[in-house]
């Protein structure tokens, strides 16, 4: 018998508005959006007639008819393979894998479907939210994958600029045969949200999500699984599973090979088993704010090895029902049955603890936790919010940035468009602000105000320009978010924000609003760039370290605003997108956190900053689900340039000076990956650090080949679950008496298994600034 309290838990602020399981989904919606009545002239300017580019592709308009019978496998594949009159994007790199920009948009419908379809890069496969139209493998389809959602010409670890949203993905009709509904090796800036997974109920030969290779996974929001063998199948470094729904699955999630994994607001009814990690490549899982019924076991998992972390667990605010046999079985035995109540949570792994100075080994043991009120809903899990569509608004409450008589906007990568894009926003509050595709440059700042709705389309981009930006000594926004003291809606969707030029005083986005409720001040799939693609003055033009120090923070969240991210990638380029390898650029800082009112991280990536990829300083009630990170790969043994430099001149308060390291020790000074320093109700989850290569020759790393990954010190109510190393020698060092760093957390003590070669450390708990 179910409890009744399951599903009041996924309502409020976990699962939101699922559809009736077994209703079909062009029943649910009225048809018509506004995205496919508006005018859409989105360019690309970094290719050769990029005026005349394709961005936005109806697949009707390419002869897809969506009436469930016809076969639409090659109208839809058209849709999505069509370049311009110099090729094809299914051939070739002549675009790059920024130049070639495409939302392929589905109305509502079935689309009969008889052969494996194939995505491209920079590539949105979208449908009509208000009636999500469904891809159903007809009866007659031949191959191993319904739909194939990455560029294969990229491999997984560079499979960036990817997206899948609104759809149904139903297999349905061929019970008996092996197959995959999706092959996702993909890597950041790539999004899977609220899709459905159709599979006939029983066939076990069938997976939802099968990702076949290496992967630098961030986010999976808002999925269903209904029917199948399995819902998720994971080869990956990380991902950050949000809000997903297994109904009638033999196994929602197995994890085949991952070094950590964060599965949140997960819910499992009529399962075998929930989370499978007896395969024994999992380094850690963090399960928290699930619930299971009718489900047999809830985590089926693979023992421990003396002298290795590997296997770690972490489960928190559980909620079983008495049908649920196991909450976690190892090798047979139940090792943990019943929930696990808000407050607590059940910990196998090593264990920092407060008072004491090395790791504890838990074998599976409950342990007081708490969570700010301020970033959790009633039932005590913490907020999450469904992805905005505005689908509650119609045509005419859309404006173009492109088509407002009086305010010309070009978005050509070109033309300075910050006076048009300005006073379109002050007079467009309250409606929704669409930018087609294009490089839209701004000479100074564009404030944000209250009421404001910001829609891109497949990865627009917004980059600072000018002399404004160039202050290393006195950073200037990008784009400000309200003032201090605004509360009220800032939301953007879609965005690459990014810099035209090498801007020591730029501060690409600064938050100082809050919302009234979690979600409305938001940044749903938003990406940062800093150089390594064309349309910058860096490309290609940017292999100097001490000269390409080209912004000074990626975001800055100040002590007034409260804000809701989502699957948000940070990227300072190592390497060039578009052709070239020659990139060494060194913006000074990734994330600075100070706000003190809720902040909510779900999939969150920060690569390759000078300093820190990371720095929650003087702050309050923060929420990481997952975090991952690279430090610079021009940083370590070989380096003509040592952090603090080339900002040594230019510190800032928050900065790291590095003086605990010698002065010219390449391990030593590298970015630190995350800092936590004076702050007070943090919870974070997932938090993994990758060192895969270092040094101008970018010499990959056969043994620890960074010295320090984190800084935590004066802090409180600090919960820290999961540190992961790739390749760091020290995971957490601590400020000591006169200020000395002292080595806390290592990874000689917290040895977990070999990753594609390379040396894992995992940690599954760090509490000694828990108090």
């Amino acid at each position: 018998m179910r409890f009744s309290y399951v599903i009041p838990l996924l309502t409020v602020g976990v699962v939101h508005s699922l559809p009736n399981v077994g209703a079909s989904d062009n029943q649910l919606g009225s048809g018509g959006y506004w995205y496919e009545k508006i005018i859409h002239n989105g360019i690309s300017p970094t290719i050769a007639s990029g005026a005349n580019w394709t961005v936005f592709r109806n697949v009707k308009d390419y002869g897809a008819k969506g009436d469930g019978t016809t076969d639409d496998t090659a109208a839809i594949q058209k849709a999505i393979d069509t370049g311009d009159s110099s090729g094809n994007r299914a051939t070739g790199r002549s675009f790059g894998m920024t130049g070639q920009p495409a939302v392929v948009y589905f109305p509502a419908g079935t689309y009969s479907i008889r052969s494996t379809l194939s995505n491209r890069v920079g590539t949105i496969l979208m449908g009509d939210p208000t009636n999500r139209p469904t891809l159903k493998a007809a009866s007659s389809f031949s191959g191993t994958y319904l739909l194939v959602g990455h560029d294969t010409r990229y491999t997984g670890l560079i499979a960036f600029y990817h997206g899948i949203r609104n759809l149904v993905l139903d297999t349905t009709a061929i019970p008996t045969r092996k197959v995959s509904i999706l092959e996702w090796t993909v890597s950041q800036a790539s999004q899977l949200s609220n899709v459905r997974f159709n599979m006939a109920i029983g066939a076990k030969d069938h997976i939802g999500i099968y990702t076949g290779g290496m992967a630098t996974q961030l986010l999976y929001n808002d999925l269903e699984f209904i029917g199948g063998g399995v819902g998720i199948s994971l080869t990956v470094t990380q991902v950050h599973v949000k809000n997903a729904y297994f109904r009638h699955v033999l196994t929602g999630i197995k994890i085949a090979s991952a070094v950590h994994i964060t599965g949140q607001g997960l819910r499992f009814e009529d399962c075998s088993i929930g989370v499978d990690t007896t395969s024994g490549g999992n380094g850690l899982l963090n399960l928290i704010d699930s619930t299971a019924s009718n489900t047999t076991t809830l985590v089926n998992a693979a023992p421990t090895t003396a002298g290795s972390t590997q296997n770690s667990l972490v489960l928190e605010n559980i909620m079983v029902d008495s049908s649920v046999s196991s909450t976690v079985k190892v090798s047979g035995s139940s090792v943990l049955t019943g929930s696990v109540r808000p407050g607590s949570a059940w910990i196998r792994g090593s264990a920092y603890n407060a008072g004491q100075s090395g790791p504890k080994t838990l074998a599976g043991q409950m342990v007081a936790t708490s969570r700010p009120d301020v970033l959790v809903n009633s039932t005590g899990f913490y907020h999450t919010v469904t992805q905005p569509t505005y689908a509650e608004f119609n045509s005419s409450q859309v404006v173009n940035v492109k088509t407002v008589a009086g305010y010309p906007v070009s978005g050509n990568g070109n033309t300075d468009d910050t006076a048009s894009l300005q006073a379109i926003i002050n007079q467009s509050t309250g409606k929704v602000l669409y930018f087609p595709y294009g490089i839209y440059l701004v000479s100074d700042t564009l404030t944000i105000p209250p009421g404001s709705r910001l829609v891109g389309e497949a990865f627009t981009q917004i980059s600072a320009t000018g002399s404004k930006f160039k202050d290393a000594a006195n950073p200037r926004p990008m784009i400000k978010v309200g003032n201090p003291g605004d509360v009220g809606v800032a939301q953007f969707h879609d965005f690459v924000f990014t810099v035209n030029e090498v801007l020591p005083g730029a501060d690409l986005v600064q938050v100082n609003m809050a919302g009234q409720n979690p979600g409305d001040v938001g940044f749903f799939f938003c990406m940062f760039r800093i150089g390594g693609a064309k349309g910058s003055k860096l490309y290609n033009n940017c292999a100097n370290p001490q000269t390409c120090n080209a912004a000074r923070i990626t975001a800055h969240l100040t002590a007034t605003s409260s804000s809701y991210w989502e699957n948000t990638w940070a990227w300072s380029g190592d390497l060039d997108l578009d052709g070239s390898t020659s990139v060494l650029a060194s913006p000074a800082a990734g994330f600075l956190i100070e706000a003190q009112k809720g902040t909510w991280f779900l999939g969150l990536g920060a690569e390759h900053y000078t300093l820190y990829q990371v720095n929650i300083n003087n702050a309050k009630n923060v929420f990481i689900g997952l975090m991952e990170a690279e430090t610079s790969h021009w940083q370590g043994n070989g380096t003509t340039v040592y952090p603090p430099d080339p900002w040594a001149g230019s510190l800032l308060p928050q900065d790291p000076d590095f003086k605990w390291c010698s002065p010219q020790s390449g391990q030593c000074r590298m970015g630190l990956y995350q800092i936590v320093q004076n702050s007070s109700n943090i919870n974070l989850y997932s938090q993994g650090w990758w060192t895969f290569v270092m040094g101008p020759a970018r010499s990959f790393c056969s043994v620890d080949c960074q010295d320090n990954g984190a800084l935590y010190t004066g802090n409180k109510k600090l919960f820290v679950y999961g540190v992961d190393t790739i390749n760091v020698k020290t995971l957490v060092m601590e400020r000591g008496e006169g200020g000395k760093m002292v080595n806390v957390v290592t990874h000689a003590d917290n040895l977990g298994s070999t990753f594609d070669v390379f040396k894992t450390a995992v940690v599954a708990a760090y509490l000694r600034q828990s108090a």
